[in-house]
């Protein structure tokens, strides 16, 4: 972090002497995930002027690979498209897909009808994939050998090829161009020359179609510990690969997605960039929501004012009740959320994780409604709360009930509701902020002052 401040004091000093030369050969020795860390914390203007002093078209390219999506359609729009076109020409075809879907659509389709016709129809390909799916993450450029070629004319190959993608991975296909089995690198160099790969391949393939969700490819890489993963089509045929740095750039953006959809803060990864206005506006539903349930809570203590009013204690506990069992709430869902999108939940077992999430609850409720009960009764016999016409076992006994009816419910639905959102193909990470607090909220509210009734009537 010492080192960021530096180089970020360093751009700027060296843009503001007009030093073109010096920051020139700064940017050209420094690796693109760090000039997109830098371009990420000086003003529009530095971030246009040091971009357009990169020399390279390559290294440009590679820093605006790494960049956030709103720096990426920032700098595109104020540059001539001339320079936009080399620089999509030196991309990765899945990068260059992913940067056309940022802008605007009359300027990709500028940009499309400049680039090479082969170009731009690999290009409107991609395109056509969902954004968060394999055909979009994918790079169609793969390098392939035939399952008839021997090792000495495999290692060949890769020798005299330099554009098409590989990894530690090498993919074999018949004829037709079908997957028929992978090889690792190790294995070829290690094999004698004259073996053909046919009899050395694996022909057990971990594949995903073009339309898998990016997170199921994560999850596959992650399971199975590999490199990269082919993507086919319907018949088998390879159509491109999923390498691992894209792949941990999906892990990356769906936690972060899942944290800020958790925390209510909608599920724009670039929320911190954004104007405090559009901030601002994100969150309101989220909010609101919020809100709301506080609204209906105040209204259910209302109808309870000739309970409270006999018996003023329970309202000092009513605090400990509702903090503790959104709390818990909260931690379970978030537990289920993410055993969900780590593939630990399975689809199978769903419900009897919910039983045992329900089985914490009570444990959990059944401790502190002790602790809790045990403190009421001792404050009212001590004679620091009035208990009107309860008597201070019967205060313990109401607040501890309470207290484990609350914890228990707020597990059992903060496990239930992203079990079924995911079943009817929702996001389930909506169901930990607002959602899960306010009913576990009004649920807790509820159970508390139905128990105290209980024992005033």
């Amino acid at each position: 972090m010492k080192d960021l401040h530096l180089h970020i004091d360093t751009v700027r000093r060296l843009l503001r002497r007009h030093a073109k030369s010096n920051l020139e050969n700064m940017l050209a020795k420094m690796h693109a995930a760090d000039l997109a860390l830098i371009f990420r914390h000086i003003s529009p203007e530095e971030r246009n002027e040091a971009f357009l002093t990169i020399s390279s078209v390559d290294h440009a390219a590679e820093v605006i690979a790494e960049m956030d999506e709103h720096i990426v359609i920032e700098l595109i729009n104020a540059q001539p498209i001339e320079k936009t076109v080399k620089l999509m020409k030196a991309m990765s075809s899945d990068d260059e897909a992913d940067i056309l879907q940022l802008l605007p659509e009359e300027l990709a389709e500028e940009i499309l009808n400049r680039l090479k016709s082969s170009e731009s129809e690999e290009m409107e390909s991609l395109m056509s994939y969902p954004e968060n799916s394999a055909g979009g993450l994918m790079t169609p450029d793969v390098f392939t050998l035939h399952e008839d070629v021997t090792v000495g004319e495999a290692i060949a190959s890769i020798q005299n090829q330099d554009e098409q993608e590989m990894v530690f991975y090498l993919y074999v296909v018949d004829d037709r161009q079908h997957l028929v089995g992978v090889i690792s690198l190790r294995d070829l160099i290690t094999s004698k020359p004259s073996k053909k790969l046919s009899q050395m391949m694996i022909t057990h393939v971990h594949a995903v179609q073009p339309l898998t969700d990016q997170e199921e490819v994560a999850q596959i890489v992650s399971r199975y510990n590999i490199l990269a993963v082919p993507v086919v089509d319907d018949s088998n045929k390879l159509m491109g690969i999923i390498t691992v740095d894209d792949v941990i750039d999906v892990i990356r953006e769906e936690a972060t997605e899942d944290f800020l959809q958790m925390a209510g803060a909608g599920r724009d990864r670039d929320i911190l960039m954004k104007s405090a206005f559009s901030n601002a506006k994100t969150r309101v539903p989220w909010l609101f929501a919020s809100w709301m349930g506080g609204m209906l809570v105040a209204s259910i203590i209302t109808t309870y004012e000739d309970t409270l009013g006999q018996v003023l204690a329970l309202m000092a506990f009513l605090p400990i009740i509702i903090g503790m069992a959104g709390n818990v709430g909260t931690q379970t869902a978030t537990i289920i959320v993410r055993g969900i999108a780590t593939g630990r939940v399975a689809p199978s077992a769903a419900f009897q994780v919910v039983f045992k999430e329900f089985q914490v609850g009570l444990l959990l409720g059944s401790l502190y409604g002790v602790l809790l009960g045990a403190a009421g009764y001792t404050l009212a016999s001590l004679g620091y709360m009035d208990v009107g016409v309860m008597t201070p076992a019967e205060l313990g006994i109401t607040i501890g009930i309470g207290i484990i009816l609350a914890m228990t419910t707020a597990a059992f639905v903060g496990a239930l509701v992203p079990v079924v959102l995911h079943r009817i193909n929702l996001d389930p990470a909506v169901a930990t902020g607002p959602f899960v607090t306010t009913s576990v909220d009004i649920l807790g509210v509820v159970v508390y002052f139905l128990v105290a009734g209980f024992f005033i009537l």
